[in-house]
């Protein structure tokens, strides 16, 4: 395969069996507006909680900032370990009903969070959110894919990936606002748009039926899902129990042990939960390598900084919010109405290393800048730059692992980059409650954040060796 660019990324065709109609034709946009919906509820709660863990912890008082932590990390890891299975399970049975009946399990789940009285329930909660989430975003794409015709398909796909990254980012701006009213509304604005959802999408969606594929290993999806949990247990408690302490000696170990025989599954099995021969594929190996450090470095820093501005600053939860703003409204600027022109113009790998440079300068910028008073400037600037590296390299990455692989695949392509997008967005969370979580003076506080802001830096940095090794390089694909 030539060098990716814009010419070359072109989702595979739709399976060959159109979709049924139920009651009424929906057209592809209006599939394209149902199936966002979903991936908006997923990737917004995703980031949502974010700005509201300081209002969290005043209520549930006991709770430290590594239990708060799981808040965010049981959903992250939970989501990416589901992911895949649910996608090859769904792939079984009727794209149009399992998006629904995940739209409906995260619906619920949204509930039960915010009925939560104590941390335990709220984490449980959030990881059956979770496991809705995880049910809908590879239906959605499922559905997507059914319902344009294939000259659309790659247009389409970018749009549902930036409409989701910007869900995403938009989390901290939607939390404050939430949050000033009652953190438990960042939980209960999620009800009604889910009703809605599925009232529309039942009378509305195409009927895209199953195939008959086998059934995915829920053993390795354990393996998974316990190897990373295991992990990003063992780094967010290092600091608290010591590194040579016996408990994160053995969390490393089971998180070892775990990967390993997932990995061993893989390459063993007959129907292998991620199948290897993926990665044969040079580009999508390229977007999976680049996408890990990346994404961790993207967790790490939507938790610092909502954590920076409300406990060094002493900001509200909307002026944190509002600060961050600025960042999540150049995403969708960014990745709608330039990044396929410069994809057109420089290729794939060029627009992703600009994404890199943007985001690591817009980080550099706050641990250069941020102090002990306020700076309103330094964080709306670093905020933009992230918010222009975000909108060049998630939209593109996504483009050339789904671009470069055969039709078969895609669905489960897809879903491997996302599940390595969302542990990666664990481990980085866990990485920043690592760095955060120790200091007890302002002065070592400060100096903790501008250290974990450099190291974030040097991790996306490192993203542009596979993104060279992997993407621009040519290849005989």
């Amino acid at each position: 395969m030539s060098e990716v660019d814009a010419e070359t990324i072109e989702l595979p065709a739709a399976p060959a069996e159109r979709p049924r109609r139920r009651r009424a034709t929906a057209s592809p946009r209006l599939v394209l507006a149902i199936v966002s919906v979903g991936i908006c509820l997923a990737n917004l709660d995703l980031f949502i909680v974010n700005v509201g863990l300081p209002n969290i912890a005043q209520e549930f008082r006991a709770a430290s900032l590594e239990d708060l932590s799981w808040i965010l990390n049981g959903y992250a890891i939970a989501y990416a370990a589901l992911l895949v299975f649910f996608g090859r399970l769904a792939e079984r049975h009727s794209r149009n009903l399992s998006f629904l009946l995940g739209v409906a399990l995260f619906t619920a789940a949204s509930a039960a969070c915010a009925l939560a009285r104590n941390v335990e329930f709220l984490v449980i909660a959030r990881i059956a959110q979770a496991a809705g989430a995880a049910l809908m975003t590879p239906t959605s794409i499922g559905l997507l894919l059914a319902s344009f015709p294939a000259e659309q398909r790659a247009g389409a796909v970018r749009t549902w990936t930036a409409i989701g990254g910007l869900a995403a980012a938009l989390g901290p701006l939607v939390g404050g606002l939430l949050v000033t009213f009652d953190w438990r509304w960042i939980f209960i604005v999620n009800v009604p748009i889910g009703i809605v959802a599925i009232v529309i999408g039942w009378l509305k969606l195409p009927e895209v039926p199953g195939h008959d594929v086998p059934r995915p290993n829920p053993w390795a999806a354990l393996l998974v899902t316990c190897g990373i949990g295991a992990l990003t247990f063992a780094i967010v408690k290092a600091n608290d129990w010591g590194w040579g302490s016996r408990g994160i000696v053995i969390g490393f170990a089971v998180a070892v042990v775990c990967l390993a025989a997932f990995i061993r599954h893989c390459f063993s099995s007959k129907n292998p939960f991620v199948d290897p021969a993926l990665f044969a594929v040079r580009p999508f190996t390229g977007a999976s390598l680049v996408m890990a450090p990346y994404s961790a470095a993207f967790g790490a820093m939507l938790f610092s900084v909502a954590l920076w501005d409300q406990t060094v600053w002493g900001w509200s939860a909307l002026q944190t919010g509002l600060a961050i703003a600025p960042g999540p409204l150049l995403v969708p600027v960014t990745s709608l109405l330039f990044a396929g022109r410069l994809i057109a113009r420089f290729g794939a790998a060029a627009v992703v290393a600009a994404g890199i440079f943007s985001f690591a300068t817009g980080v550099v910028i706050w641990a250069t800048l941020m102090g002990a008073e306020s700076n309103v400037p330094a964080v709306v600037v670093g905020m933009m730059l992230i918010g222009v590296g975000v909108g060049l390299t998630f939209p593109t990455l996504m483009g050339v692992g789904a671009g470069s692989l055969p039709p078969s695949s895609f669905a489960t392509g897809s879903g491997v980059i996302n599940m390595i997008r969302q542990a990666a967005l664990a481990i980085g969370v866990a990485i920043a409650v690592a760095i955060l979580a120790t200091p007890v003076t302002m002065t070592d506080r400060i100096a903790a954040f501008q250290r974990g802001w450099w190291i974030m830096a040097a991790i996306t940095i490192a993203a542009l060796v596979p993104n060279y090794l992997f993407i621009r390089r040519k290849t005989g694909h």
